[in-house]
């Protein structure tokens, strides 16, 4: 009864297409401070150098002030300018448009390359903890391997010292042993790597750290909330805009033009101090011809083409990334599904071997053999899950919700 539970629990979670709640989870927490901040700074700097690009149509004002000294036939000559100028353009023939929308463009797809980045440093720290999990169950189904090992090697010796069997099946039965034991130093080992690993990007300790239990998402929510997806579309919006200001850049352009000047000149050619001073505005049209005009629109055309090109090829290679995750996620079903079948095949046996243990026909070797040989598989089975969830954090790296 208890094996058909968990076989049903296990094909119903493998046949559902469901959500993870991504309202249960922080995922900062997972990352240390450090990494956060430094993650916030780069944020900050997306936004500072999206507004300083929003706002570069608009000219600055040139304040310019002068002083100069000089003495022409033994006469001290002193000059004193000062200027405020304006050269503002008010059309650029669609460019001024063009470049606020690329501006945000820019900025948008710059928070997108962020989140990735972030998205990616979580994934990294999330699959940490599931290996060190992972690697728990490793250690402790390998003590059991060790333990039938020793049952093993007890045999072997009690068989060869009743002449039953040769000296190569007892050095064989401690090979095995030493093989399992070596095996368990190497996971332990491997275990330390990855908590070593695991505390250089995050402050929280493994021991207590929560591990979200991701689900499978369908297709078409992979692929619309998806953060490369939105990022190649922002790359496309952003090369567009960027085309039309490199053909705008060559377009008539009008400003408006205004000047304030004042100069002081004190020298006794002058009788004195003379000082002057005048406003000027105007308007300007101008329309630059270059050598370069068409391979300079021309390669911005053809950013924006490959542009294009490039998010049709992401979409394909998410596509495949998908499919086999799915595959993957099969036939790791497949080797849980089997590990949950020889639960029951060595629950039975163990059943009806410790009957016969008390009828006196087995021995308390064969009983416990048995009862290692469940809890290895119910690990397996554990093991087998884990590796699920490994394979599942590639999709949820890119998926736009939380986990």
């Amino acid at each position: 009864m208890k094996v058909s539970k968990i076989l049903s629990l296990l094909l119903a979670a493998s046949s559902s297409l469901l959500f993870a709640n991504e309202k249960t989870t922080d995922l900062d927490k997972y990352i240390s401070e450090n990494k956060n901040e430094q993650f916030r700074y780069d944020y900050q700097k997306n936004e500072a150098e999206g507004s300083k690009l929003r706002d570069s149509w608009i000219a600055p004002l040139n304040l310019s002030y002068s002083y100069s000294k000089s003495n022409p036939y033994e006469t001290t000559q002193v000059s004193k300018n000062a200027a405020i100028r304006m050269d503002q353009p008010i059309f650029q023939t669609g460019g001024i448009y063009y470049g606020i929308k690329f501006a945000k463009a820019s900025k948008l797809y710059a928070d997108y390359s962020v989140d990735i980045a972030k998205r990616k440093m979580i994934k990294d720290a999330i699959s940490l903890l599931m290996q060190i999990k992972q690697t728990g169950y490793r250690i402790s189904k390998q003590k059991y391997l060790i333990k039938n090992a020793d049952i093993n090697l007890e045999l072997k010796k009690d068989q060869y010292m009743s002449g039953q069997l040769d000296s190569s099946f007892l050095d064989s039965a401690i090979i095995e042993r030493n093989s399992v034991i070596q095996t368990l130093y190497d996971i332990e080992t491997s275990k330390e790597k990855l908590i070593s690993t695991f505390s250089t990007i995050s402050d929280i300790s493994h021991e207590t750290a929560s591990i979200p239990h991701l689900e499978l998402l369908t297709k078409d929510e992979f692929l619309k909330n998806n953060l490369v997806v939105n990022m190649t579309k922002s790359q496309v919006e952003r090369d567009k805009y960027n085309k039309n200001v490199t053909i705008a850049k060559y377009l008539p352009k009008v400003s408006i033009t205004a000047g304030y000047n004042w100069s002081e000149t004190n020298s006794k050619f002058n009788f004195g101090s003379a000082e002057k001073e005048y406003k000027d505005y105007g308007i300007k049209v101008t329309i630059p011809i270059s050598i370069n005009t068409f391979r300079d629109i021309e390669s911005a055309k053809i950013d924006y083409l490959k542009s294009e090109i490039v998010a049709q090829d992401k979409k394909r290679e998410l596509n495949a990334l998908f499919e086999q995750v799915v595959q993957n996620i099969d036939n790791l079903d497949k080797k849980k599904l089997l590990s949950v079948e020889n639960i029951g095949i060595y629950q039975k046996l163990l059943d009806d071997t410790k009957e016969l243990y008390k009828a006196g026909y087995k021995t308390e070797y064969d009983v416990e053999t048995l009862a290692n040989s469940v809890v290895i598989s119910e690990l397996d089975s554990k093991i087998y899950e884990i590796d699920k969830q490994l394979e599942l954090l590639n999709l949820y790296e890119m998926y736009v919700n939380d986990f």
